[in-house]
Parts: structure tokens; sequence; C-alpha cells
């Protein structure tokens, strides 16, 4: 039964459009292109460079077979196998020869891939085939249950950072301080800890940031500092209420967090009541763990999001077990169509596309649609044709797409190669994990004399905790600095410091992000950041994941045998800098 009729219309979010959004009209000379498509019309009113004097004949690239990688459970009774490859025979291909031709024979603009079409001028909202492609799978596959009337829209981005700077240029307006009245200050809700290319792209347009206190599950809703508590007790004197929220809700960068549906619910409720539009970034949306589900050990389960076999996706399926096993978006319970969330391939196909897209309600993406059509215009032709090709495959007998046969991976080859790189990032993350869940206490060994006997003593003491990731690229080291020797006798942040600069001495020689990176507030870098770290288990190779592990641990062991401040100061009066770029210079 069609349920479409019976679901809300979006809300009119226009109120929180910017002065230049609400001003934007559309471009005169994109709305000219439909002409363009008129059959055998001689164009001469389009000042188009001649396709033929692309100096590209064709655009190749041999790309894996979407299989290549092993995946690992949805639901996972032993720990995932350490092999990262499946097991082929010697014959048996393990790519594909990519090819985008220069011309296609296809005359629909939605299935046409070719470098004629993909190198010219184009259409703001993105690569007709690829756009059409990516607008399907995200209704269909990964939201199939927004629950507003119609559905959500896309647009395709340079990536996330940029589908962030539209959103935020599309609702606020710049402040300026000293020229500005305090109480039309705008302010956005961001985790206490976040990725700072987001504060980064919000205070020069005069946002307050408002941070909201997080555990592990990810921003609070309850408690002091919680959501609740800032919006409801919220001080005019700092101006207006926050009318923002950017939020990391799977594998949070840095705290490696993911939020439960019941929390999104909790959030979503108070954002709906004082009217917050949330901006999801989720990079690693794909990468959840459900093997870190309750294996921290000395502590109680929290009650945590928890991806398993069951199917979040009711009433309606996405067609994969993958896919409907992850915890879903914001947008599974966006009645309002308050949500806009952020995509990219940085993380499923390479940083270097610089190519991601928008899914939000039809109102709000038209708008910034807008903005591109005079920024950006669109992402690079290249890039749009090159994966277009790969996954959609080419829709007649002249290019070539990934896949055993040349026909491109389809969906369910697109589904195959992200469960690939969930198993592969899940089995670094069990590797690194297990490695610290064995090193995080100091283990000391001694002997105490009674009046009658000599006993052995063994004591603990506790280094560092950390929770098993659910998600994302990071671990949250939580540095248990109290219990260092010389934590009265030194400031906390010196001590830090001192920590950070042993582990890049040449015994050790591991960099690891210190958590002063991702405080929102400089009140967050002075309180409490020197007592994290986030470590990054994705990147290296995967045959360093251990060592690098191990040398972290015993670096750590070997900083707590520091008594002395002269051993500290040391190591910093080290140029750090200048010894690393040394070794890398070698």
């Amino acid at each position: 039964m069609d349920t479409t009729s019976s679901k809300p219309e979006p809300l009119d979010l226009s109120h929180h459009y910017s002065h230049v959004t609400k001003n934007r009209g559309s471009s005169a000379v994109k709305d000219f292109y439909k002409y363009f498509r008129i059959p055998d019309i001689g164009n001469l009113a389009g000042g188009l460079p001649n396709n033929n004097y692309f100096p590209f004949d064709t655009l190749e690239g041999a790309a894996a077979l979407p299989d290549r990688f092993k995946p690992t459970p949805n639901k996972p009774v032993n720990p995932p196998s350490q092999s990262p490859f499946l097991s082929r025979g010697t014959n048996v291909p393990t790519t594909s020869q990519v090819v985008v031709p220069k011309t296609s024979e296809n005359d629909d603009v939605l299935r046409k891939i070719d470098l004629k079409s993909a190198l010219q001028y184009g259409t703001s909202q993105g690569y007709p085939p690829l756009y059409s492609y990516l607008r399907q799978f995200a209704r269909e596959n990964m939201h199939p249950n927004v629950p507003y009337s119609g559905g959500p829209e896309i647009i395709l981005t340079c990536g996330s950072t940029d589908g962030f700077a539209k959103t935020i240029e599309a609702l606020s307006n710049i402040w300026v301080e000293g020229r500005d009245r305090v109480e039309d200050r705008s302010g956005i809700v961001v985790e206490e800890f976040c990725y700072m290319n987001a504060i980064q792209t919000a205070k020069p347009r005069g946002l307050r940031i408002d941070p909201i206190k997080v555990d592990d599950e990810g921003m609070m809703v309850a408690g002091k500092g919680g959501l609740e508590d800032v919006l409801k007790n919220w001080d005019d004197c700092k101006g207006k209420r926050p009318h923002l929220m950017y939020t990391v809700t799977v594998g949070q960068n840095p705290t490696g967090a993911t939020l439960s549906v019941d929390r999104r619910k909790e959030i979503y409720a108070l954002c709906s009541k004082y009217d917050i539009i949330i901006v999801e970034d989720d990079p690693y949306w794909y990468l959840q763990y459900p093997s870190a589900n309750g294996k921290a050990r000395d502590q109680p389960t929290p009650a945590r999001a928890t991806p398993t076999s069951q199917n979040f996706n009711v009433p309606k399926s996405s067609g994969y077990p993958f896919l409907d096993s992850l915890v879903p978006s914001y947008l599974s319970v966006d009645t309002d169509g308050r949500v806009v969330r952020l995509d990219t391939f940085s993380k499923t196909v390479a940083p270097g596309c610089r190519l991601g897209w928008i899914t939000t309600q039809p109102s709000l993406c038209e708008r910034l649609m807008r903005i591109t059509e005079c920024s950006t215009q669109q992402p690079s032709g290249f890039v749009q044709s090159m994966i277009a090709e790969l996954i959609m495959g080419p829709q007649d007998r002249s290019g070539r797409g990934g896949g055993k046969d040349d026909l491109g991976w389809k969906t369910d080859g697109w589904v195959r190669w992200l469960e690939g790189l969930r198993g592969n990032y899940e089995r670094r993350m069990q590797i690194m994990c297990s490695i610290f869940e064995e090193g995080k206490q100091l283990v000391k060994a001694g002997r105490r004399q009674s009046i009658s006997q000599e006993w052995s003593v063994v004591d603990t003491v506790p280094m560092f905790d950390f929770v098993w990731p659910l998600g994302g690229m990071f671990i949250w080291i939580r540095l248990n600095l109290e219990t260092h020797p010389l934590w009265k006798k030194t400031s906390h942040e010196k001590l830090s410091r001192g920590l950070w600069i042993h582990l890049t001495t040449p015994k050790y020689l591991v960099l690891v992000a210190p958590g002063s990176l991702f405080a929102a507030t400089e009140e967050i870098r002075k309180e409490k950041s020197f007592s994290y770290l986030r470590i990054c288990f994705a990147a290296v190779d995967e045959q360093d994941v251990a060592p690098m592990s191990h040398r972290f641990v015993e670096g750590l062991k070997s900083f707590w045998a520091k008594k002395k401040l002269d051993d500290i100061d040391e190591d910093m009066a080290d140029d750090v800098e200048q010894r690393l770029l040394a070794r890398h210079m070698c």
C-alpha cells in the first residue's frame, strides 16, 4: 500500500535561510541549457568549447572487483578472520578495466556516460547519470523510510567539506563582532570534541560554537552540559539560541562514538522543539563494527548503539542485509524535514575524488543548487564519469565498467565493496584494540615484608582507558595521568605534552593526535583536552597495525616509569618537528 499520502509535508525552513540565500535566483545560463537538448537543433547560443578539441579520447583505469576484500558478519560469533583477502585461484582475475569513451551512442541523458558530456559544462545537481543513480540509491537503499511526503532530494558536492560550507552559507548570516548586535548572533551546536574543519568553517562567519558534552555513545541529551540542559537554560546574553547542529553520528571524529536509534530520537525531539536544523556528517556510516559491542573488560557494557543482524529498516527494507544492519541516519526519524545529511566517496573510494552528495528536503536542496550554480558549478567531470562507469557500467558497447563482465558493479557490487571495506577496517580495529586492552595497565611486581613473613605483591596502574569503537577509524584514548608519578609535580598540560613528545622518540616513533586538536572551544582545550589522544587504525599498512600498537603501549609504560621532572624536560627540549622532518628527509 502506498503510504506517501499519509506522510507529513516537510516543514518550511525558509525562516532560517540567510539573507543572500533568500535573494538567490536560478542561473539564467543554466536554465537556458534545457534548449540544448532539442533534437537536431543548430546550437549557436551556448558558449561551449567544442568537445572534439578535448585532449582526452578515453579515460581508463584498472579497478578492483567488488569482492576483493573479505567481509565480516553482521552478527559476529567469533573474532573476524585475520585475512583481508578472499582466496582465489591463480587464474582468477582480481581487476577489471574501466573505460569511459569519448562518445556514447546512448541518447538518454540519465544513462549516457562519455567524455563528450562529462567534460562539458553541466548541471549543478551533478553529472546526470551519476546524480540519477545516487538519488535512487539514497532514497531506496540507504534511507528507504524517510517519514515525510515525497522523500528527500540530493545534490552532488565536491566532498563533505564543500557540502558543509554550502549548507552553512545557506542557513546562516555573517555576524561581525563590533558591527552587529550580540542578540543577533547565531550559534551552532557541536560535540565538545569534534572535527575541526567544521569549526573552522563556521567561526569565520561569526557563528558562536556551542559545545555539548559527550559520553561513550556520543552527544549527551540529559545531565549538566547535555543538549537539553544547554537549550532549556539558554542565556540570551550570549545571543540567539543555536539553530544549527553539526554532528558525526557513526564513528564520531575523534571519539569513535556511535549514536543509538533511541538517542537519535531523543536528540531529534529536542531539535524539533527548539527548531534546530541537524547537519549530519556521516563519512563512516558503512564502517560499523558489531564485533566491538561489549568488548571492553573491567567496565560495564554501556547502553550504546548496537549494529547487528537485526533489520533497522522498518517497514521497508533496503534490499540488502548489510545496509539493513547499519544504525540508520537521522533521516529515518526526520518527520519535519530538518536533517541535512552529508555523504562522501572519500572513505569508500578515495579522498582525492573530492566527490560527495547532500541528502535533504527538496526546498532546501533547491537553495543549495542556487549556491552551487554560482560557486563550484559541479564536481569534476573526470571523477563523476569514472565513478559512474565503475558502478553503473556502460549503457552501450562504447565503454567498459567495473566487474567481471565489464558491465559495471551495479548496486549489488557497490554494496559488496562496502561490506569488504567494513571487513578490512573491522579487522584492524580488532587487532589494535586487543593490544590496547592487554596493555592499558602497568603491572608492577614487588615484595612486602610483614612481621612474620615476606609477601610477593603485584600492583596494577591504569595508564589509559578506551571504548572499542562501534564504527569509524578512530580509538579515543583517555589518559589516566593522575596515576603518573609526576602528576602533582607539574602541570597537566606539560605532562600530556611530554608524553606526546616521548612517543615520537626513535625507540617508539609513534605519532598520535593530541586531544587539543579537537576541542570545540578554548575553554574545553584548557579544561580537559590534555587527557585525550586520538589514534587512527585505518591509514597504516595492515602488517604495521600490531607493531605500532605495541610501540604505543611500550612508550606509555616507559613514560610512566619517569620519576624526575628533568626526564620530561629533557624530552621537551628536543625540537620534535625538526627531528621528525629530518628523519623524513633521510
